[in-house]
């Protein structure tokens, strides 16, 4: 591939970014899905039950309501955007529908009339039929006022789950991550077009911006303290996040009736499908060890198609890193560096967060499981103990995280 052949490769990558709600150039999302909420008419059951899903699963009625909710073609879903609205709503109504009773009463079998058409779209989007991050929170927003800012008080989910103001909290702080790493998302294109021209003031400031984009995705994670209570995401929330892969609760996955005899395991939504810090990391050559990163690589299968085809073009480019080694330029390798600094603080305030939310939350439920008269089931508020140690994709959680914490500071340049 020549020169510019490789830049107009990768910032084609790029415009798979970009769609609704823009900001300058770029949107703040790769799925441009905040102007679609509703699905056509002929879809009213699947969205009837969608709209109803906390007080379904709370009183113990959802399964009933799917096994009564007739089974719908694909074939009037238009678009990508009507194919990523319907992938939402199903992928909510399937996690409710297997942990509605707790991780003590899960289903072996996903019905026919539900199981068939998720299958079907999923197939056409190339994704999983789990619910996963580009469904939980790039695909699940709206604005209030169409016209407002995108900030979290003009911001609402389009599809939710029990955990109430906690879990629009969770979704829409996590989706404010997204949205900081838009211009670093634009300045990966610039840094290696500028690599390949070797225009290192263009570089430098490539650089420069995609460092405050990091950083500003650490400023916009603290904001979880402010939206999310620990108690509410261990007890009530976490569970929904839960996949049939590498989960005792679930040790044989789940067979999607009409599509295969066999059960079939996927992992739960996890922040290591967030396509931003695979795009991150690899641009800037960051090499895990093998087990975490074979981990890493499987959670791409969990991404949009343009999504993992963007990482996959920076993946195949030349080697920013090498780039900043040959050059001797002092000012790029600090610059370099900033962002491997970045990225590090990054992940080491993600590990205070699973702390404070996961590990800590673990112990209090724990002690709550101890008590007389605990009852089952996430609408009883009784947290679930199978994923204690590990997170909702099926990794041990602060392994991996540390392991990926450090493996990033490594990538830093000496003098």
């Amino acid at each position: 591939m020549q020169e510019g052949e490789q830049t107009q490769a990768i910032s084609s990558g790029v415009q798979g970014w970009v769609g609704a709600g823009s900001l300058g150039t770029f949107t703040a999302l790769p799925l441009p899905l905040s102007t679609k909420t509703e699905l056509p008419a002929p879809y009213g059951p699947w969205m009837d039950i969608a709209h109803e899903l906390p007080q379904l699963i709370m009183s113990h009625r959802l399964r009933a309501r799917v096994h009564q909710m007739p089974q719908l073609s694909t074939q009037h879903l238009r678009g990508r955007e009507q194919l990523h609205l319907a992938h939402l709503v199903l992928s909510f109504i399937t996690m409710g529908y297997v942990w509605q009773e707790g991780e003590e009463g899960t289903v072996q079998v996903l019905p026919r009339n539900l199981a068939v058409p998720y299958w079907e779209v999923s197939q056409a989007l190339g994704l999983p039929p789990i619910l996963s991050h580009a469904d939980f929170v790039l695909a699940n927003w709206r604005r209030k006022d169409p016209h407002g800012p995108l900030e979290i008080e003009n911001l609402d989910t389009i599809i939710t789950l029990p955990g109430g103001d906690s879990l629009r909290g969770f979704i829409l702080v996590t989706l404010l991550v997204e949205k900081a790493a838009v211009p670093g998302i634009k300045a990966i294109t610039q840094a290696l077009g500028a690599t390949l021209q070797r225009d290192g003031d263009t570089l430098h400031r490539a650089l420069e911006e995609l460092a405050g984009a990091i950083e500003a995705m650490r400023a916009a994670l603290r904001r979880m303290h402010d939206y999310v209570d620990p108690e509410v995401f261990y007890s009530v929330i976490r569970i929904f996040l839960s996949g049939w892969k590498d989960n005792p609760a679930m040790p044989h996955g789940l067979v999607y009736e009409g599509v295969s005899p066999e059960a079939l395991a996927f992992s739960g939504g996890s922040a290591a499908q967030s396509t931003v810090l695979h795009a991150f990391d690899e641009l800037l050559g960051i090499c895990h060890r093998q087990d975490t990163a074979a981990f890493l690589h499987r959670m791409r299968d969990y991404m949009p198609r343009p999504h993992r085809a963007f990482v996959e073009r920076i993946r195949g480019a030349a080697s920013l890193r090498q780039h900043v080694l040959a050059s001797g330029d002092a000012r790029l390798r600090l610059a370099f560096n900033r962002c491997v600094s970045a990225l590090t603080d990054f992940r080491s305030y993600h590990i205070t967060i699973v702390t404070k939310y996961i590990a800590t939350a673990a112990a209090k439920a724990r002690a709550r499981r101890a008590e007389p008269g605990a009852r089952a089931g996430p609408s009883a508020g009784k947290a679930p103990s199978a994923l204690e140690d590990k997170g909702t994709g099926g990794s041990h959680i602060f392994t991996f995280l540390k392991s990926i914490r450090d493996t990033t500071r490594e990538g830093m340049i000496s003098a």
